[in-house]
């Protein structure tokens, strides 16, 4: 598992090693596996010249060292000094090493459009500006200075990319973006979620001798050995009841195919058994399409409730049964028209899958109940082991402190700006764990995020989430909790589409039975 650790444990990290070891040795060990990774990068590309661009702080002072190895190592290299204190305000140690290597040093402020000459000359530029103590966004000189940087220079970012936020929650439009990041230990939350991902290009983690194991992860994402560990695969004892039964509710007569995308995938996904109750034009497709199927009522391991389902218009019937489902104390997914029944907690495991769009309406809701008094339907703890106080902001995650003071209605644009603070801010008021769509896909409970970003852009396409949607049911149905079941089944997900895709377009129900080779792919991988 990928974990990453916020600023503050680093921080702290940091300075229980430093305790230990001669000062300068961790900015040593950093420089050395940049100019380590600088060196391959010129060499897999046929580049020569280096430019490093050079802020102040440790940041600096690790691309100063850097830049330093590289010209020892018979590179061109150029700093230039991004720091309006020009000279005093770059770090000292690193800047007489690499004069003493021969780095040629050059003032940006003194003659910017000579040094956006020297960016745009680059093979490589070492983006050096700001670290882990920077703010979103970058100073004026500092923007003219990337964007002059050639378009075929393999940008290599040190730590973090510059101009972001650190803890991948505030977005910002000046930032660089690097081909490749290099980090120091550990990955940091802007690594891995939405607001960073793109900017950051390749991660590489070097081992700068931190001791991260005890440290509690901010975000966290499953890799292939993990999803090797976690599938459930059948003993040869089992039956189809004790793989699991899910019951689907979902489709509608105004769609139609999410019944069948979510019933495909469920049955591609190795479920024991699929129940599925539905209104009879829905029906009678999924007969046709998935013979496996059992139709009506009857006993199941968890609850896939919504997709395709338009309350309002929804087949008496099958509202009951969705309704019946959210208040039974089986794990239930709960997707698209779905969410529009949920009012608050409710007493067992629930994984909540909504989009940008659907998070902010379910938000607006969910917040106009709260200011009225109600605390929803169900008044009793959930089955994540989050209490209705805990739910209702007795214990606040400092995460969510931007949305304690949000009321009216919510946007589309407003959760997509902080999508971890919106879902941690459902989270705390439904108790379930919350897993929101997009190319970066992030699922929250009340611990570490989980953010998987798997799956190619072809991805973006009417259904997907429905076949989504059933391979989660399977997964709760085989006896996984929600936290697990969401990146699994994301990562999954995802690891299909790119098989199905193979670089071009698809369609969604290529990616539900695409979904037993991916599978079979990180199974192979675990044995």
């Amino acid at each position: 598992m990928i974990r990453a650790l916020s600023i503050p444990a680093v921080r702290a990290v940091e300075e229980a090693a430093m305790a230990d070891l001669p000062e300068g040795t961790l900015m040593r060990r950093a420089s050395e596996g940049i100019a380590e990774v600088a060196a391959a990068r010129l060499a897999e590309h046929g580049g020569r010249t280096v430019v490093a661009l050079v802020g102040s702080g440790d940041n600096g002072g690790d691309a100063l060292y850097a830049a330093h190895l590289l010209a020892d190592t018979g590179f061109p290299v150029a700093a230039l000094l991004v720091s309006d204190k020009g000279r005093s305000g770059a770090h000292r140690g690193g800047l007489a090493a690499a004069e003493e290597s021969g780095v040629t040093v050059i003032v940006a402020a003194d003659d910017l459009e000579g040094a956006r000459r020297v960016v745009a000359g680059a093979d490589l530029v070492l983006d050096g500006i700001t670290g882990i103590g920077g703010k979103p966004g970058l100073r004026p000189t500092a923007v003219q200075l990337v964007e002059a940087v050639d378009e075929d220079a393999w940008v290599l970012a040190v730590d973090v990319a510059s101009g972001l936020d650190p803890e991948g929650r505030e977005r910002a439009d000046d930032v660089v973006w690097a081909d490749e990041t290099v980090t120091m230990s550990v990955a940091k939350p802007a690594h891995l979620l939405p607001a960073g991902e793109g900017a950051t290009g390749r991660l590489t983690v070097v081992d700068i001798g931190l001791d991260v194991t005890t440290a509690p992860a901010a975000v966290e994402r499953l890799t292939f050995d993990d999803a090797a560990r976690l599938w459930p695969v059948p003993a040869p004892a089992d039956d189809k009841y004790s793989r699991g039964v899910l019951g689907v509710v979902a489709g509608g007569e105004h769609f139609t195919g999410a019944a069948i995308l979510a019933v495909t995938a469920a049955v591609e996904s190795g479920v024991g058994m699929v129940r599925y109750v539905g209104p009879h034009n829905p029906t009678q497709l999924v007969r046709a399409a998935v013979p496996e199927a059992v139709h009506g009522e009857g006993r199941v391991q968890a609850w896939l409730v919504g997709s395709g389902m338009d309350v309002e218009s929804s087949d008496e019937d099958q509202l009951r049964v969705a309704r019946a489902a959210l208040a039974s104390d089986l794990p239930v997914v709960i997707d698209a028209g779905g969410l529009d029944l949920v009012d608050g907690p409710r007493p067992a495991p629930t994984l909540l899958t909504p989009h940008a769009g659907e998070a902010a309406r379910l938000l607006t809701r969910l917040l106009a109940a709260r200011a009225d008094g109600s605390t929803g339907r169900n008044e009793v703890g959930s089955g994540d082991g989050v209490s209705t106080g805990q739910a209702f902001g007795a214990r606040v995650d400092p995460a969510t402190r931007p949305w304690q003071g949000v009321t009216g209605e919510v946007s589309r644009q407003q959760v997509e700006a902080d999508p971890v603070g919106a879902i941690r801010r459902i989270a705390e008021l439904t108790g379930a764990t919350v897993l929101l769509k997009g190319s970066t896909t992030l699922v929250a409970a009340a611990g570490p995020i989980r953010s998987q970003a798997d799956a190619p852009a072809w991805l973006a396409t009417a259904g997907a989430g429905d076949v989504l949607s059933g391979l989660l049911g399977t997964l709760l149905a085989a006896g996984l909790d929600p936290l697990d079941a969401g990146s699994l089944g994301a990562l999954v997900h995802g690891l299909a589409a790119e098989r199905a895709s193979a670089g071009g377009p698809l369609r969604a129900l290529t990616v539900a039975h695409a979904i037993p080779s991916a599978v079979r792919e990180l199974l192979a991988r675990g044995a």
